[in-house]
């Protein structure tokens, strides 16, 4: 199992991999839509990154960091194949953006979830994330907030 850097043909995967956890627990919405169509323009281009889970040459995970004005990244668009679930692969992809955050300065990452997701506001939390106070967003499903500071906590 190989974490790489996204790459054009991975297009597909990171849209099909998204739709399906989300269509399956949630409704898909237009933010969803808008990044899972156009990952260059929407996250890359603006100075994010997108990783890839491979095993044996196909895509079975993926995350993004997306750029804040903040001086931060978004985790966002994290999911794993269904059938690799509870395999430590979250924890893979979510320590990748933990260690690329800090190489690229981040001052914090932040994310959006769900109450309902358990396993991964475990995860999340085993990571040094932190919840914070709800704020608006752009994702109807978004009911939890959380950071992991870099640097020293005030």
């Amino acid at each position: 199992m190989d974490i790489v850097d996204f790459a054009p043909a991975h297009a597909e995967a990171f849209h099909r991999l998204n739709v399906a956890w989300i269509s399956r627990l949630f409704a898909l919405e237009p933010k969803d839509l808008e990044v899972l169509t156009d990952p260059q323009g929407k996250i890359l281009d603006k100075g994010g990154r997108i990783f890839m889970a491979v095993m044996d040459g196909a895509p079975v995970g993926c995350v993004a960091l997306l750029k804040m004005d903040d001086g931060g990244y978004e985790v966002a668009k994290m999911t794993v194949s269904e059938d690799l679930r509870g395999s430590g692969l979250g924890r893979r992809l979510l320590q990748r953006c933990i260690d690329v955050g800090a190489e690229l300065g981040a001052t914090r990452l932040y994310l959006e979830t769900n109450a309902s997701l358990g396993p991964a506001l475990a995860l999340y939390r085993a990571m040094g994330f932190r919840d914070l106070l709800p704020r608006e967003t752009a994702y109807a499903r978004a009911d939890v907030f959380m950071e992991r500071p870099y640097g020293p906590r005030p």
